[in-house]
């Protein structure tokens, strides 16, 4: 076993060394004593006080026995509702704490232990299962990047490249200038896949555009929004065609560096993903001289600990480069000031692996997989909760929402009926089943008063209690709110208590106010995004 000072000098000199080193200690002893502590702050020169403010920001990060051991049970807006409280009740003789959704919410129940998940609905009967493939595709349009996905093989290099991977990267290196390969994204019309919708081809093209190095390429694989779960499925079973969407625009940048960001909920992706680098690495395609070309590029693994606002590009930037993971105010933007203050593109994974299958097969075949006229390609739904087939679907965009829910989902269960979804996780709100005459699209989804965001849809079917539903997640996002600013900071828990009684005309005016002012005045989308609960819950009122 290494001494405090033999971890501490292999760190000491690794890119982004300060996430690796808390958790080396923590997998070592399953938790981060004071005196190790210590030593950290020591050995990295960082203030103790601050340090200790880093630490106790991320949920997963013990300080005492038993630590990293002790089960930690999904309560998460789906598991909650089919048997989260109870396991979580029944594993408190073992030191069992809830956790926020844990991005399993087509496996319920989730309970976290060590590095293992195992998931059932009695604490008999949990088992640790591999992610659930995406079902059967049912549309007439072809998919992107699920085309593959469920044949055997897909996580291995020799399986990924039997199905043309890395023929996107390497027609990149050989034929096209990186400014050539920007142009064919932005054809493409390819925007965000994590919620916010930017134009991928204009923001790599402003990384390439930037003064300064090291240009830096960082994957958010933090998708830690309740409901959302398609990156986990990406990552377990095509990692390699994240990491040549990685490299793809390493080289449309001239980045030579790149991290991927990825949740602690996920132990087993980042097996998976060590082992993907290494064959990657192994076959020349990451590292020194790809392809033989004169260009370099590694990718670095650096797990989060539990801190939804990690989410957030700046907050993330933060927390990579050892800061109190705060959001940061913009502009200066990540394509010019991101990673130690040098440019740097986030991507989400879901956009990261969409590049592959367009640079191989060309921006008009993808502008060709969407139903909409102005919206290209397709988007990863996560649906879950009271619906017969939950799961990933790749959808084109334009999709009947009701094709989805009813058709391919297979409708609700026995007796019951759609009483509501949410969309973009949590932070679109609630749609009404009245409302679910739309499409499958950012306009539509606005145009009944939500948002599309990074597409997780939980079904409530008409038993469920909408006031207690809304309650909870409004408590996911008090608990969650970094503290920066205080609109977000104070609204998120006073609409929280607001919300723990029987709503009244006083209160509901209340509410309102408040989330008024959230949505004006907070520094991030989760101040901004959260009184979609509360309005939308106050619309389905009579």
């Amino acid at each position: 076993m290494s001494t405090n000072a033999e971890l501490i000098e292999n760190w000491r000199d690794a890119p982004a060394p300060l996430l690796g080193i808390l958790h080396a200690f923590h997998d070592r002893d399953g938790y981060i004593s004071e005196e190790t502590l210590r030593d950290i702050a020591v050995g990295f020169r960082i203030p103790l006080a601050e340090l200790f403010g880093t630490l106790t920001f991320y949920h997963h990060f013990s300080q005492k026995p038993p630590g990293q051991g002790a089960p930690r049970v999904c309560t998460g807006p789906v598991c909650r509702l089919n048997g989260g409280l109870e396991i979580l009740e029944s594993l408190k003789p073992e030191g069992a704490t809830p956790m926020a959704c844990a991005g399993r919410c087509d496996d319920f129940v989730p309970v976290l232990k060590g590095h293992e998940v195992f998931t059932g609905t009695q604490t008999d009967i949990l088992s640790v299962e591999p992610t659930p493939l995406p079902p059967p595709y049912l549309g007439e349009k072809e998919e992107c990047i699920f085309a593959h996905i469920r044949e055997p093989g897909q996580n291995t290099f020799e399986g990924y490249q039997s199905t043309g991977g890395y023929e996107g990267l390497k027609l990149a290196l050989t034929t096209l200038t990186p400014n050539e390969v920007i142009d064919i994204l932005k054809e493409s019309q390819l925007a965000g896949r994590g919620g916010a919708g930017f134009p991928t081809g204009m923001k790599w093209e402003s990384v390439l555009d930037a003064t300064g190095e090291t240009k830096t390429i960082v994957c958010n694989a933090d998708e830690g929004e309740p409901g959302c779960f398609k990156d986990r499925v990406i990552l377990d079973y095509s990692p390699h065609m994240v990491i040549e969407g990685m490299t793809l625009a390493a080289y449309a940048t001239g980045a030579t560096q790149g991290f991927i960001y990825l949740r602690y909920e996920y132990p087993e992706t980042l097996n998976t993903l060590e082992q993907a680098i290494k064959e990657a690495e192994s076959a020349g395609l990451v590292g020194d001289g790809i392809l033989g070309e004169q260009f370099n590029f590694h990718i670095y693994i650096r797990r989060g600990a539990g801190a939804y606002v990690c989410g957030e590009e700046g907050s993330l930037l933060n927390s990579l480069e050892g800061k109190h993971p705060f959001p940061r105010n913009r502009p200066p933007y990540p394509v010019t000031h991101g990673f130690e203050n040098l440019p740097t593109v986030v991507n989400n994974v879901e956009t990261l692996a969409a590049t592959t299958k367009i640079i191989r097969h060309g921006a008009a075949w993808y502008k060709g997989l969407s139903y909409h006229e102005d919206i290209a390609g397709t988007k990863i739904i996560s649906l879950s909760g009271d619906i017969r087939q939950p799961g990933n679907y790749e959808v084109p965009f334009g999709l009947p929402l009701k094709t989805l829910l009813y058709d391919w989902a297979g409708g609700p269960k026995d007796g019951k009926q759609f009483q509501a979804i949410t969309s973009a996780g949590l932070s679109g709100g609630f749609i009404v089943q009245s409302d679910f005459d739309i499409t499958i699209d950012e306009p539509s989804f606005q145009k009944v008063g939500s948002m599309l965001g990074a597409a997780g849809i939980m079904v409530f079917d008409d038993t469920r209690d909408m006031l207690d539903v809304a309650h909870n997640a409004m408590e996911f996002f008090a608990d969650e709110s970094c503290g920066k600013c205080f609109p977000c900071r104070i609204g998120t828990h006073r609409i929280t208590e607001l919300l723990s009684e029987p709503l009244h005309t006083k209160s509901i005016k209340l509410i309102s106010e408040i989330g008024n002012v959230m949505r004006a005045t907070s520094a991030c989308g989760l101040g901004t995004a959260a009184p979609n609960v509360s309005d939308s819950l106050l619309r389905m009122i009579p």
